[in-house]
C-alpha cells in the first residue's frame, strides 16, 4: 500500500526528449496554432450560445457574461502559456497535472478531458446536423426527416451527425499537416461570415433594444428554480472558449513548443474573446434579446432585418465554423488519449503511431466510431453545461499548478512567466470555481458519476499498468 500511494501522488518530470521520441511530426508554427485555437473558439459560442444566453439568462448584459467568462479563460491562458514554456506540454492540463500533482490527479483530469472533448465533438455535430439539413432543404434537396433525428426525438437516425465525424476521422488519419491546412481556410470562412454580419448589424443598431440591459440581475432563479443572471449566463457561455487549451495538446507536433504553445494560446484568446464581446453587443442592439431563444441566432437575427441573402451566406459560414470546432476538439481527444496511453493508463497497444501518416490512427479510428454512434443516436441537449464543469475543473488544476510548481521546482527555466506573481493563477481558480458553482445540480450529479467511473478504471487497471511502475 505504501508503494502503491507513493505511485499514485509521485509527479512526472516531463522533458523536450519525451516529445521527440514520440513519433508524432512536428510541422506546426506558432501562427498555425493560433489559427487552430481559433478553429476551435470561434463556433458554437457566438453561433449558437450568445442568443441563447442573451434569451434565457441575461438579457443585453450577456457581453458582461463573455467578459467575466473571458477573463477567467485569460487567468487561466497565462496559467497555460507558463506551463507550455516550462515543461513542454503533454496532453493538455494532463500533462501538467502529472508534472505538478502526481498521477492519480493527471488520471482524473485526463479522464475529465476525454469526456469534455468526446461530448463536445458530438453536441458540435448535433448542431452542424441542423444547419447542414436546413442548407440542402432551402435548394430543395432535402433529407428524410427520420434521417436528421435520433430515435428519442421520433427519428430512426441523425445521419449528417454521425458522417461529418466520420469525414473528419478520415482528414485526422490523414496527417495533422493537412487538418491544419483545412482548418486555416475554414477559419478564414467564418471569419469573412462574421465580418459581414458586424458590417450589417451596425448600421442597424436600435438602442431601445439594450433597455433594460440587465434584465435578470447577476444571479438569481427562475420559476423553474434554474439560475439566471449574469453570472448564470458566464457559466454557459463559457463553453464559448473551451477551444483555446486545446492548443496545448498539440505541444508534441509544435515545432518550437515553449515559444509557439504560449503564442497560440493567447493570441487566439486575445483575439476570440473581442470578437464575441463585440458580436454579442451587435445581437442585441439589433432585435429584441427576447426574440434570440433560437438555435441559430446570428442568421434569425439578419433575416429579422430583411437580409435573407446575407443570412444564408452566414449560414454556410456556420457550417465550416462548426467543423472547425469539431476537428480542433477531436484532435484534441486524440492526443490526450495518446498521452495517457503512453503513460499505461490505458491500453499500451492504442498509442502506436502509422510510420506512413505519423498519426495514431487507432486512437483515431476508435474515437471517431464511438462518437459517430453518440452523436447519430443520442440528442445530447443539456451535456453542454457538462463540458463546462469538466473544463472549469481542469482550468482550476491547471491555475493551481502554476503555484505548486513555483514551489516544487522554482529553477525550472520558464521562458513564459505569468506576470504580477501568483495572482492571475489565485484568480482563475477563484473565478474559474465561481463559475463551477453556478451551474446546475444536475450537471455535478453527472459529472460526480463520471469521475466515479473513473477511479474504479483507475484502481482496477490504470494503477497496475503505469509506466511509473518501473521507476519505484
Amino acid at each position: 500500500m505504501k508503494l502503491k500511494a507513493m505511485r499514485i501522488f509521485r509527479t512526472k518530470n516531463i522533458t523536450p526528449d519525451d516529445f521527440d521520441k514520440s513519433g508524432l511530426k512536428r510541422c506546426l508554427t506558432g501562427f498555425d496554432l493560433t489559427l487552430l485555437g481559433i478553429g476551435a473558439i470561434v463556433g458554437t459560442g457566438i453561433f449558437v450560445l450568445t442568443g441563447i444566453a442573451a434569451a434565457t439568462q441575461a438579457g443585453p448584459a450577456v457581453i458582461l457574461s463573455f467578459v467575466i467568462a473571458g477573463f477567467a479563460c485569460a487567468c487561466a491562458a497565462l496559467a497555460y502559456a507558463e506551463l507550455a514554456s516550462s515543461i513542454g506540454g503533454c496532453g493538455s492540463a494532463y500533462g501538467y497535472s502529472y508534472a505538478a500533482f502526481g498521477e492519480l490527479a493527471a488520471w482524473i483530469i485526463g479522464w475529465d478531458l476525454i469526456l469534455e472533448y468526446g461530448i463536445a465533438v458530438a453536441a458540435v455535430a448535433n448542431g452542424w446536423s441542423g444547419y447542414f439539413s436546413n442548407a440542402l432543404g432551402a435548394i430543395g434537396l432535402p433529407l428524410p426527416e427520420p434521417l436528421t433525428r435520433a430515435p428519442e426525438l421520433g427519428g430512426i437516425v441523425n445521419l449528417p451527425a454521425g458522417a461529418i465525424v466520420l469525414v473528419l476521422m478520415a482528414l485526422l488519419i490523414v496527417g495533422v499537416k493537412e487538418s491544419a491546412r483545412l482548418n486555416a481556410v475554414m477559419v478564414l470562412v467564418k471569419l469573412l461570415t462574421i465580418t459581414i454580419f458586424i458590417s450589417l448589424a451596425a448600421f442597424n443598431i436600435n438602442a431601445a433594444n439594450w433597455d433594460p440591459f440587465m434584465p435578470f440581475g447577476w444571479f438569481g432563479h427562475n420559476g423553474e428554480g434554474k439560475p439566471i443572471g449574469v453570472l448564470a449566463g458566464a457559466s454557459i457561455v463559457f463553453f464559448a472558449y473551451i477551444g483555446f487549451d486545446a492548443v496545448s495538446t498539440a505541444a508534441e507536433e509544435a515545432q518550437h513548443p515553449k515559444r509557439d504553445i504560449p503564442i497560440g494560446i493567447i493570441a487566439s484568446l486575445t483575439f476570440c474573446t473581442l470578437i464575441y464581446v463585440l458580436v454579442s453587443g451587435l445581437l442585441t442592439g439589433i432585435v429584441p434579446y427576447t426574440e434570440l431563444n433560437v438555435s441559430s441566432p446570428v442568421t434569425h437575427a439578419l433575416q429579422l432585418l430583411g437580409f435573407n441573402g446575407a443570412s444564408a451566406f452566414v449560414a454556410t459560414g456556420v457550417i465550416a465554423g462548426l467543423t472547425t470546432v469539431m476537428l480542433v476538439m477531436y484532435y484534441a481527444l486524440t492526443r490526450i488519449i495518446f498521452a495517457m496511453s503512453r503513460d499505461g493508463l490505458l491500453p499500451l497497444v492504442v498509442s502506436t503511431v502509422n510510420p506512413r501518416t505519423q498519426t495514431p490512427v487507432r486512437i483515431i479510428l476508435v474515437c471517431g466510431l464511438l462518437i459517430a454512434a453518440v452523436a447519430a443516436l443520442v440528442p445530447l441537449g443539456d451535456l453542454a453545461e457538462l463540458v463546462n464543469i469538466g473544463t472549469l475543473v481542469a482550468f482550476v488544476l491547471v491555475c493551481a499548478g502554476v503555484i505548486v510548481l513555483r514551489i516544487t521546482n522554482p529553477n525550472i527555466p520558464r521562458p513564459f512567466k505569468t506576470p504580477a506573481g501568483s495572482l492571475f493563477p489565485i484568480l482563475g481558480i477563484l473565478f474559474c470555481g465561481a463559475l463551477m458553482a453556478f451551474l446546475p445540480p444536475l450537471t455535478w450529479y453527472r459529472f460526480i458519476m463520471w469521475l466515479f467511473i473513473g477511479l474504479i478504471v483507475y484502481f482496477g487497471y490504470s494503477i497496475r499498468h503505469s509506466t511509473l511502475v518501473n521507476k519505484l
